[in-house]
């Protein structure tokens, strides 16, 4: 299949298209970072508004994009596609079906995507990032017009610095999406919550006695900015699969003070050190649960070094209950991601992520159903899965069942469920940001099996037939349908 239409190079480009496209709006008026600007953004979210680009906010020394991956729309042209789906259907034509099954399985059809289409990063001598360095006394993080975007929040914010790192020992990179509460003028607090591979890294380096290196890129290309928040196995580079939805190799440059290469078309680039045994309180922030997250003790990077192309745009998102911009990069991963899911979980015909859920809150599960307790086999299957293991609640309807039409799967979880016998409640992992468990990182969960059943699964009075109407009905009204003046 065709890779992406438009392999955008830096976000200047991809603003330049969105506008040409009625997709951006620029505001020129002067307005603050300090909630005015999520007001703004969210009353535009909720709106299904465009994308928008503050020329003068009254903070910071340049321009912020925000909400540029906020609709289907935009997404898809982020990726360079019509539809996110077109890229699911690009990794399932590469996925042999004789791969094993399972985790092993994801790891080895993610591992034949890269081969078939490797392309790694092109590391490049000079880069725009490096058009303007600022070193030791010189850095200024007020330079970013970080947000303020709840009024509970603990300080400034920068929530879309894509933070890069290296493992201490096998030398792999890891990009991730985290907040990062700006402490001081050089200093910012890196919310690397406890299942992130960020942790792992910096947990390796402070056991050695070590230092750990970092470096963290705003307005990058979108699709290196939405490859940092795709769930890949750590054993999985980000800017291999950034390559492979861009169908071109993504420019890399060295950092110049610390052991680590970024995006040689980022906007800005911060560059430093996180000590070992060093942390401070981050927080409260209003995150995408939509309630605050308490202040917590979390790492500390020294920020060295900042470089930026000249006249930079930076970007930033807003986080709150949904709807709000994450939402549609959520849509966009359920779908990529949907063929290695099968992989993972092979009974799995289709499944959906409500954005109310807030990702891990809720997953509805589609399979067809061959045996008794299928359901509940699925269910474990799900909660032994990678990051699918934070899920809290799992519903599983028949492959009849739209997971995407929730009208319908709430019409099959009120009514085929028996909760004496079709509800599983069990205990496991749950997300560093979940509020509701009654103690950090572990809580309660449930499996609502909204099947037929069966009655080798001890239901024998009869599985009733669903009222429907005849197919030839249907036709003939749908033809006669101006006839009757309706």
């Amino acid at each position: 299949m065709a890779g992406p239409k438009f392999p955008y190079t830096d976000l200047r480009e991809f603003l330049a298209a969105l506008e040409g496209a009625g997709e951006l709006r620029r505001v020129t008026a002067p307005v603050d970072p300090t909630l005015e600007i999520s007001e703004i953004v969210t009353r535009t979210v909720r709106a299904k508004g465009p994308a928008l680009l503050f020329e003068n906010p009254t903070r910071g020394s340049m321009p912020i994009a925000m909400n540029i991956f906020g609709s289907t729309r935009r997404m898809a042209m982020a990726l360079g596609v019509d539809d996110v789906e077109e890229i699911g259907a690009r990794i399932g034509a590469l996925i042999k079906p004789e791969l094993p099954v399972g985790f092993s399985g994801m790891l080895d059809g993610l591992g034949k995507v890269m081969q078939l289409k490797s392309l790694p990063p092109k590391k490049v001598k000079s880069a725009p990032v490096h058009q303007v360095v600022r070193k030791g006394a010189e850095v200024d993080l007020n330079l970013l017009p970080g947000l303020v975007t709840w009024p509970g929040d603990g300080g400034i914010f920068h929530n879309y610095g894509l933070t890069h790192t290296r493992h201490p020992e096998s030398g792999k990179r890891n990009l991730g999406l985290y907040r990062l509460q700006q402490h001081s003028r050089n200093t910012i607090g890196m919310h690397w919550q406890i299942h992130k591979d960020s942790t792992n890294h910096y947990a390796i380096a402070e056991r050695r006695g070590e230092r750990l290196p970092v470096a963290v890129a705003f307005g990058c290309d979108p699709i290196v900015s939405y490859s940092a928040t795709a769930p890949l196995p750590s054993d999985i580079d980000e800017y291999l699969f950034a390559g492979f939805l861009r169908g071109e190799r993504v420019e890399m440059v060295d950092c110049l003070t610390v052991p680590l290469q970024v995006p040689a078309n980022a906007q800005v680039v911060l560059e430093g050190w996180v000590e070992p045994h060093e942390r401070h309180p981050e927080g409260p922030f209003g995150d995408h649960t939509g309630f605050y997250t308490p202040m917590e003790q979390f790492p500390v990077m020294h920020v060295e070094c900042m470089t930026m192309q000249r006249d930079p745009i930076y970007h930033s998102i807003i986080t709150s209950k949904p709807p709000q911009e994450d939402g549609p990069i959520g849509h966009a991963t359920e779908r990529i991601f949907l063929p290695l899911i099968k992989l993972l979980v092979p009974d799995i015909t289709d499944y959906h992520m409500p954005e109310a859920g807030v990702f891990h809150n809720c997953l509805i599960v589609a399979i067809n159903k061959r045996y008794p307790k299928h359901a509940q086999k699925v269910m474990s299957a799900i909660w032994g899965a990678h990051l699918l293991s934070l899920t809290k609640l799992i519903v599983i309807v028949d492959d009849d069942c739209d997971p995407q039409d929730l009208a319908e799967v709430a019409f099959r979880a009120f009514g085929n469920v028996d909760y004496a016998h079709d509800l599983v409640v069990t205990s496991g992992p749950v997300d560093h940001l979940d509020h509701a468990s009654y103690q950090q990182f572990w809580g309660g969960k449930a499996g609502v099996d909204a099947t037929r059943k069966l009655p080798t699964e001890g239901y024998n009075r009869g599985w009733p037939d669903e009222a429907k109407m005849s197919p030839e009905i249907v036709a003939k009204v749908t033809k006669r349908w101006k006839e009757y003046g309706l």
